[in-house]
């Protein structure tokens, strides 16, 4: 089992240790010390829970797609030259940069401020994790 810590939880769901440490003494989650006496809470709930709780906007292009991973957003900066553009979108905390095409930006009327979405699908996805401590 993953454990995770107070501190950390709170982090990865945007809330404060407090609010961990409430969802804990109401049952929301469940809480477990850890070999050294600090407070956490099982990786795979948190998990669920981060998924439960996430709220995304509902996709304004209402469009059939296989890609599973859309981002409603709002964009946030333009730049483009004669030929190329780079877009970047603010999609709940998540930052998404697009390059594409002047003309795309154009036809699509892309401006700071405009609702749009990024669609991606993608082979190539990295997946990182923290560095673990080899094992005594």
């Amino acid at each position: 089992m993953t454990q995770i810590r107070i501190a950390d939880a709170a982090r990865f769901l945007s809330v404060s240790d407090d609010t961990v440490r409430r969802w804990i003494e109401n049952g929301t989650l469940s809480g477990a010390k850890d070999d050294s006496g600090l407070a956490v809470v099982d990786g795979l709930e948190l998990a669920g829970l981060a998924r439960k709780q996430s709220v995304l906007p509902d996709d304004p292009a209402q469009v059939s797609s296989s890609a599973r991973n859309r981002f409603v957003g709002l964009v946030i900066h333009v730049v483009t030259d004669t030929v190329m553009a780079q877009v970047e979108l603010q999609c709940g905390p998540h930052r998404m940069v697009s390059l594409m095409s002047s003309e795309a930006v154009r036809e699509l009327g892309l401006e700071p401020g405009s609702v749009a979405t990024a669609v991606v699908k993608a082979t190539n996805v990295i997946v990182e994790t923290p560095q673990r401590k080899a094992a005594l």
